[in-house]
């Protein structure tokens, strides 16, 4: 790999900057120490590939809204509880409060409480991207058959194509090739992702999350860097299809439909998010409950943003290790077990 990231790098102008755009990647790389075995002008950045990560502020706001609702239930996955909104709250400590918030592990399970405690309203907090969507799509088409009227879900959706259009279309973008996430193409297959090396020149290749996968792809990268010719390349290709699944992305297209979507550090951009279709209007948390959106700051001094950006790393916010540990999280970088911030913390460069 040695001589194929010089090769790679006398092309790109002496550094070669790889983008990983999935927090299971992050963590990945990180568990396994090979960011230390990688050549020295290969440098893998961290996308914005953590679900938690890219909620807005404004949208963990009305999180914690729905969960002050005097008796509604919340349910939600772990990695949601200990993101605090502007205020300094969090639902971890909404929890102790008083409030009934629920971790489940799936959100057929909060279909199953709202069956269970039909005086009661149960929302689910759904956020993430194509992976997640399917899920949270079938839970709500479940909910609808069986007449359920106390389940609602929020829909803070990404769509992770569009998300790779806004790193490369930034002026300061130096990323010379994408490590693609395996679960989402594994919903989405590879087309959505053609633009990106037809348009931009740039290298694409879907990966898995075991170390030879990882080393593989990056090879793959390397190698497409040297030879000029960028494509899509599928090394993950014993989960991974061309046409990706068919039956997932049907369901997505009924339940949900494109809209635009509110980032972490990067505003609210035109289709880049998922909400419900009129046909499931009625599941949507936010419109049932009428909870608006407002614009939040970031915790000050924090830099999760450039960080889901590539513009920097983990150790360049100051904050980091100090004011900012997994057990006091300032940014959602390092409350979520995918953040490049946990993952830096926790297994170092």
């Amino acid at each position: 790999m040695e001589g194929l990231a010089a090769a790679a790098a006398s092309r790109t102008g002496g550094q070669v900057n790889f983008m990983e755009v999935c927090g299971t990647h992050t963590m990945a790389i990180a568990a396994s120490g090979m960011r230390r075995l990688f050549p020295k002008v290969l440098r893998m950045l961290s996308g914005p590939g953590c679900p938690v990560c890219v909620t807005s502020q404004g949208d963990i706001d009305r999180v914690l809204a729905l969960a002050a609702l005097p008796g509604v239930i919340i349910t939600t996955f772990g990695d949601m509880m200990k993101v605090k909104g502007s205020k300094g709250l969090d639902l971890n400590s909404m929890r102790e409060r008083g409030t009934d918030v629920r971790v489940v592990y799936s959100p057929l399970d909060a279909v199953a409480i709202a069956a269970a405690e039909p005086a009661r309203q149960v929302v689910f907090i759904g956020v993430g991207f194509e992976t997640t969507a399917p899920v949270i799509a079938g839970a709500v088409a479940r909910a609808k058959k069986a007449g359920l009227k106390n389940f609602s879900s929020t829909a803070f959706f990404k769509l992770v194509p569009p998300a790779l259009e806004l790193l490369l279309s930034d002026p300061e973008n130096r990323i010379h090739g994408f490590m693609l996430p395996g679960h989402v193409s594994a919903i989405i297959g590879l087309e959505p992702y053609r633009f990106v090396s037809k348009k931009y020149g740039v290298p694409c290749v879907v990966t898995g999350f075991e170390p030879l996968d990882i080393l593989a792809g990056v090879n793959m990268l390397l190698k497409q860097v040297v030879s000029g010719h960028p494509s899509v390349e599928d090394e993950y290709f014993r989960a991974v299809r061309e046409e990706g699944n068919p039956a997932a992305l049907k369901l997505m297209a009924e339940v949900f439909e494109v809209c635009s979507a509110s980032w972490r550090a990067i505003g609210t951009v035109k289709a880049t998010g998922l909400e419900f279709s009129k046909a499931y209007a009625s599941f949507d948390a936010v419109k049932r409950f009428k909870i608006p959106y407002s614009d939040a700051p970031e915790p000050k001094g924090c830099l999760c943003g450039k960080i889901l950006l590539g513009k920097a790393l983990p150790p360049d916010c100051p904050l980091f290790g100090r004011a900012c540990s997994p057990s006091s999280a300032v940014g959602p970088c390092m409350v979520s077990s995918e953040g490049a911030c946990a993952a830096w913390f926790k297994y170092g460069n």
